[in-house]
């Protein structure tokens, strides 16, 4: 039997210490271990959790373990982001992001955590788009109209959105000032209540997702002039987008959009294997299919895209909020 100095026990206990605690191509190939937790910021039953659920079914068939959703809505995403942040960077915990996060970002004075800095993006899931609509008797018929009708009468166009500091309310406050018009964003406590303002009369146009106004929309109750995104919505594959209008708006494009992201510091290797395996589970014709009927249009990313989104949103919503004088929160 083989005897070993006290040193060279010493030598390979650190070593073994090191392999356990380090993480790197060993842990990497020993990744996923466990079940997953995806932790989302909304409640349950909306179109991020959807989504979640939806992409995670099939992650945990390729992963072979368990991905267990995590709801843990509140404002700003900030329970939701300070749990994943705080998490081993093993790749076992996940967050959803979205265009929210980049907004909240750009909109809280401060957070317990930086998105940009303690994330390590994986890949977007989806897209999903933001429309203008009036009521269905509304003169107006075209965004043309309603662009010429704001600059020729200054400060008497009224936009209704959802809450201040949403996606769609500073959705809104960038199509005002890229059109050029004085226009009043109306800010409502969420959309049901802006409906009822626009076919009230007592709104001529509201911004708002796609999804919640569709019913409204087929139903003959509002009418799109234009989606906000570059291309124009499979739902609705008749209404032009913004930019369409030309001119001003030529350039202009808004989406919200979700993903994922994981801990800063997840091995490489480990961000590579949800890469991967995210990305296949968005090309499956059931996954496209089941997100298409939500309002959701599946899209993956590499990391890389992700992370530059996400910069980028930031960026541009607080120029949005600083424009507009939004109050931080």
């Amino acid at each position: 039997m083989a005897m070993w100095t006290k040193r060279e026990l010493l030598a390979a206990g650190a070593a073994g210490a090191a392999a356990i605690l380090l993480p790197g191509p060993a842990s990497a190939q020993r990744f996923p271990s466990k079940p997953l937790r995806l932790v989302v910021p909304n409640a349950a039953g909306g179109a991020a959790d959807l989504t979640a659920r939806t992409v995670g079914e099939k992650l945990a068939a390729t992963l072979g373990q368990a991905v267990v959703i995590d709801n843990r809505p509140s404002a700003g995403g900030v329970v939701a982001g300070e749990m994943v942040a705080r998490a081993p960077a093993d790749g076992h915990t996940l967050l959803l992001v979205s265009s929210g996060t980049a907004v909240s970002a750009a909109l809280f004075a401060s957070q317990p955590f930086d998105a940009a800095r303690d994330f390590t993006p994986v890949s977007t899931l989806a897209t999903f788009d933001l429309g203008i609509v009036v009521a269905e008797n509304s003169r107006f018929k075209t965004l043309g109209e309603l662009v010429a009708y704001g600059k020729a009468n200054p400060g008497k166009l009224n936009i209704g959105t959802p809450n201040i500091g949403t996606t769609q309310n500073l959705a809104a406050e960038l199509f005002k000032s890229t059109a050029g018009i004085d226009a009043q964003v109306v800010p409502f406590n969420g959309t049901p209540p802006v409906i009822t303002a626009l076919r009230g009369g007592q709104l001529d146009a509201m911004v708002d997702i796609l999804g919640p106004l569709m019913t409204q929309i087929t139903g003959k109750a509002l009418r799109p002039l234009a989606v906000l995104g570059g291309k124009r919505a499979p739902q609705l594959p008749a209404v032009p987008t913004v930019r369409e209008t030309g001119g001003s708006l030529a350039g202009f494009d808004v989406a919200s959009w979700n993903g994922l992201a994981v801990p800063a510091g997840t091995p490489k290797e480990v961000v590579a294997r949800l890469n991967k395996d995210i990305n296949a589970a968005l090309a499956l014709p059931e996954v496209k299919h089941k997100l298409l009927e939500l309002n959701l249009v599946a899209q993956g990313s590499t990391p890389e895209q992700l992370a530059t989104q996400l910069a980028g949103e930031i960026k541009r919503w607080g120029e949005v909020i600083a424009k507009a004088n939004i109050p931080k929160q």
